[in-house]
């Protein structure tokens, strides 16, 4: 009896592959739709493209991906562990901390940022014969501008002082002109308890003290009020001896923090 003669193989390929295909697809939109709906730290992807700018890459001992993998078989939601991982694997065989390196040069490039905005503000400071009343100061993230409580207000009081609105004008104009960023106005006392009618506190004090500082700025100059920041702390950040008047003195003060365009606040 003769044998039945077999059906030829299905030309194309196997029907496995095409559902095979429709699942890594749904994956994908998946995977995209979850990193479309994570937030980018600014800062995190900084530091991470300046430490692409020290070597061709940042993968050890022949890695194709970050981890080999791990985090991305841990799903998108593992983005923000990337500080925690570099810091714990971001290290070269020769013992070289390159991510490290890639912090010191934001950091520097800050600092160097900030000492540029600073001359720039304490020349015009100068030319306004500002310079006595206004202490300046910068640190990585802002420039700094001290001014003596004295000079604003009176004892108990959060009106700033007829007299000394020419002075708030022109430094007023001095902010809009510098001003990259957000500008933060924080009122400071000394320990002395107050308790009155307006104030129960030296907290409500310095907010208060604050607050009309933040209002002259908002209605008298060019800077947008949305980018200012005001805020009272009381007798808990003193910069000199409570015990003697004179630093009591000094710890009654304004400060306002320029922000610049690499600062993170």
């Amino acid at each position: 009896m003769a044998k039945r003669k077999e059906d030829p193989p299905p030309a194309g390929s196997p029907a496995w592959m095409s559902t095979f295909g429709d699942l890594m697809n749904l994956l994908l939109c998946f995977f995209v739709l979850l990193f479309s709906m994570s937030t980018v730290d600014a800062q995190k992807f900084e530091l991470i493209a300046a430490s692409f700018s020290q070597t061709f890459s940042i993968f050890q001992a022949g890695s194709t991906a970050i981890g080999d993998g791990l985090l991305i078989s841990n799903g998108v939601s593992q983005l923000n562990q990337l500080d925690e991982y570099f810091n714990s694997t971001g290290k070269s065989a020769e013992g070289k901390d390159e991510i490290t390196d890639a912090q010191s040069e934001v950091e520097a490039e800050k600092l160097k940022k900030s000492e540029e905005l600073a001359e720039k503000i304490a020349e015009s400071l100068k030319e306004q014969n500002l310079d006595k009343e206004v202490d300046i100061d910068f640190t990585s993230q802002y420039v700094q501008l001290t001014l003596n409580g004295a000079l604003l207000f009176d004892s108990g009081s959060a009106t700033l002082k007829e007299e000394s609105l020419p002075m708030m004008q022109k430094l007023g104009e001095i902010l809009a002109r510098y001003s990259e960023s957000v500008v933060e106005v924080e009122g400071h006392t000394d320990n002395v308890p107050i308790h009155t009618s307006k104030f129960a506190n030296n907290n409500e004090l310095s907010s208060f003290r604050a607050l009309a500082v933040f209002d002259f700025l908002a209605q008298n100059t060019t800077l947008d009020p949305s980018m200012i920041k005001h805020s009272g702390r009381g007798e808990y950040v003193p910069i000199a001896d409570n015990s003697v008047p004179e630093g009591r003195a000094k710890n009654r003060r304004v400060e306002i923090k320029v922000y610049h365009s690499l600062s993170s606040y």
